[in-house]
């Protein structure tokens, strides 16, 4: 049975003569496209935008993969306590509530004064 349909075959096939013809440009930054791979890729991914049979692209498989197994590791990962980043905010926290400890100890004082 075939990998590719007829009409995948041919949409391949005038993306590959616009490139010839220097009319093939590329999506985003619209540079002219010169590589015939490139060409190819460009067809063969219309051709699976149109809905023409066309296996998935190789490189969406191992992302897909990629992104299973970064789910196992984190999750074992988020069991882990986190110590260090306590510590940090803990020293950030210590600092500010000695600044505004002595701000409020002062205030006390000047009002008396004014009294």
């Amino acid at each position: 049975m075939a990998k590719y349909s007829k009409a995948a075959s041919e949409k391949v096939h005038t993306e590959m003569k616009e490139m010839k013809e220097g009319k093939l440009k590329s999506g985003r930054s619209g540079k002219k496209v010169t590589n015939p791979k490139q060409a190819i890729a460009i067809g063969l991914s219309e051709a699976r935008k149109e809905g023409k049979k066309v296996p998935a692209n190789p490189s969406t498989k191992k992302s897909a993969t990629k992104k299973t197994a970064t789910k196992k590791s984190t999750t074992k990962k988020s069991a882990a306590p986190k110590k260090v980043a306590s510590k940090k905010t803990a020293s950030k926290k210590s600092t500010a509530t000695k600044k505004t400890a002595t701000k409020k100890s002062a205030a006390p004082k000047k009002r008396a004064a004014k009294k």
